[in-house]
């Protein structure tokens, strides 16, 4: 007799855009919100009974309410915001909630930031999840694909070789990389996104500053900088994909190729990740 082991329902994608304003100063506020419940709707599967099942309309429609009522510029507290709202039906035992938002820079206008026309700030995204159930609470934030690059101050020497190497050792060469991170908070701090900008800064001059004998490397003195600058956060998950730049041999058309022309790859990559704790 098959049994339903698991199960988890909801709606993704739900795309909100606040604006946010200080008089004549506007912010934007663009995410997309996904919203799973679980909890004592085994019957809608097994028994075709709907009594329990919160309509993922409803759901859809919770979020862009909440929205207009809760969402300032902490993602986090307005996932746990709909965390506590999806907990109030007695049939949930736990709400995830996932934020991710768009970045929106502002236009400058002879050097000065104008008060409400922006431009698309990349295709990086910082996120949050929110994991509610009436025990406990799980906050986690971070960033995903921000597309970081030093053009010097990396190497990779001293590994293993074997008939299949054809790597060659260099002390000089382009690091590259899809950059996400999802850090854990294990305590409250004062302003999220404070504490998520303060350890994004923190990965980033590690990475331009320290010379790179590896991605792996690099990618631990990241993690040791992002928990020296945020004393709420209990551990860090880091993913490096190498974003491969290898140089153009130019030597049949007669040049010299002196580390400046190189062709970008993203398949295939390294894969490096790992999870700096305390």
């Amino acid at each position: 007799m098959p049994k339903l082991i698991a199960h988890q329902y909801g709606k993704a994608r739900v795309r909100v855009l606040k604006v946010l304003r200080d008089g004549a100063t506007h912010r934007i506020k663009d995410i997309s919100v996904a919203a799973l419940l679980e909890g004592d709707f085994a019957s809608s599967y097994t028994s075709a009974d709907n009594s329990k099942v919160v309509p993922t309309d409803t759901i859809k429609n919770t979020i862009n309410v909440l929205a207009k009522q809760h969402l300032g510029d902490e993602i986090e507290r307005f996932a746990i915001v709909l965390g506590d709202h999806f907990l109030s039906y007695p049939q949930v035992r736990e709400a995830r909630i996932d934020i991710s938002e768009r970045n929106w820079e502002r236009i400058k206008i002879n050097g000065q930031p104008h008060p409400h026309s922006f431009q698309g700030g990349g295709e990086s995204r910082m996120f949050t999840r929110v994991i509610r159930t009436r025990e406990l609470q799980k906050v986690q934030s971070g960033i995903r694909d921000l597309l970081i690059l030093k053009s010097t101050g990396s190497g990779f020497e001293n590994y293993p070789k074997d008939e299949f190497t054809t790597l060659g050792e260099t002390a000089e060469r382009i690091l590259a990389t899809s950059f996400s991170a999802t850090w854990t908070f294990e305590k409250l701090p004062k302003i999220y996104s404070e504490a998520s900008a303060s350890i994004l800064s923190a990965m980033l001059k590690v990475f331009a500053e320290n010379y790179s004998p590896s991605a792996q490397a690099t990618l631990f003195q990241m993690g040791e900088a992002a928990l020296a600058a945020c004393a709420e956060i209990s551990k860090i998950d880091i993913a490096m994909p190498n974003k491969h730049c290898h140089l153009i041999d130019l030597s049949l058309f007669g040049l010299e190729n002196k580390s400046e022309v190189f062709v970008p790859t993203d398949e295939p990559h390294g894969e490096i990740e790992a999870t700096v704790a305390r």
